[in-house]
């Protein structure tokens, strides 16, 4: 008997269901008035544009991965701050046709009002972060120490929030301050401190699998009694940017158990024979750049659950 493998999905078409909204990688569907059916697809973006081509298996492997930490870090581990799952099966929601599209890719969750914050956690200096702490010598309005390097440790973890964006649009880094002027002092401050104390406790549990967690955003919702709720994707390498350990070096990035690959090789890309100017069409994707990142996604998972 042959081995074949996984088809990949790029778009969900479940029709039992009313389409809420159609995002970078989850499609959702509501269930009643009460919960949603989030499926995570094998849509990949990056630089907040979604590619052509789909990474096979990867809606499978951000799910348990998700599911993983809601466990370490929800009611059933730490109890830092309650989640959105219900403990519903996701394929009883569907019909049988169906099942297919939802089995081991999808999670039922509570319908929340979502906070159009994206919480951005950073223990190191990457990426944008290290761009903007060249230019003076802060991140997201939060002063550093000078003679910081790219990929340097900071003192402590520091909380860099963004402005969530429409579909196709980049997100946009704002201060906490300007957060406070969104959504209010105390809900502000709640999701600041709330969101440290889970990276905190994930790095932590991270270092001891041989993983560097360098920086990840959460996003949170509030139910109708006006908790805070974490909601979304949890600590997957589509949020969270992953090293591996034995190849830290301050001074520059080590290779990342994330799509940080896909970015490299973006950066390089060209469309009609120029530079890719990271807005739509993505480029194509060579069958080297998905195996690749499909890789990067499960040996991510194969280490933290080993």
């Amino acid at each position: 008997m042959t081995m074949t493998a996984p088809t990949a999905l790029h778009t969900s078409t479940i029709t039992s269901l009313p389409l809420l909204a159609r995002g970078k990688v989850r499609d959702n569907y509501a269930v009643g008035d009460d919960r949603i059916l989030m499926v995570a697809s094998d849509r990949i973006s990056a630089f907040d544009v979604i590619m052509g081509q789909p990474i096979p298996g990867k809606g499978e492997l951000l799910t348990k991965m998700a599911l993983f930490w809601f466990d370490k870090l929800g009611p059933n581990g730490a109890n830092i701050c309650p989640i959105h799952l219900t403990g519903d099966a996701p394929d009883s929601v569907v019909t049988v046709a169906e099942v297919p599209q939802v089995v081991g890719r999808s999670m039922l969750v509570k319908r929340l009002k979502p906070i159009l914050v994206e919480a951005v956690v950073r223990g190191y200096l990457a990426g944008s972060g290290w761009k903007e702490y060249q230019e003076n010598s802060a991140v997201c309005g939060v002063k550093l120490p000078a003679g910081l390097k790219n990929a340097s440790k900071l003192p402590t973890p520091i909380y860099t929030p963004a402005a969530k964006a429409e579909q196709g649009d980049h997100d946009e880094n704002i201060t906490f301050e300007k957060t406070v002027e969104m959504i209010g002092v105390d809900l502000a401050t709640r999701i600041r401190d709330t969101s440290i104390a889970l990276y905190q406790a994930a790095a932590d549990f991270a270092a001891t699998k041989g993983i560097i967690i360098a920086d990840t955003k959460f996003e949170f919702g509030l139910d109708k009694d006006g908790s805070l709720i974490l909601m979304d994707e949890v600590l997957t390498p589509d949020s969270s940017r992953y090293w591996p350990a034995e190849s830290y070096q301050e001074g520059s990035n080590p290779p990342s158990f994330d799509k940080q690959f896909l970015r490299d090789w973006l950066e390089t890309a060209q469309v009609a024979g120029k530079p890719w100017s990271k807005t739509p069409p993505a480029p194509h994707l060579p069958r080297e750049v998905i195996e690749k990142t499909s890789a990067k996604y499960q040996e991510a998972l194969t280490r933290l659950t080993a």
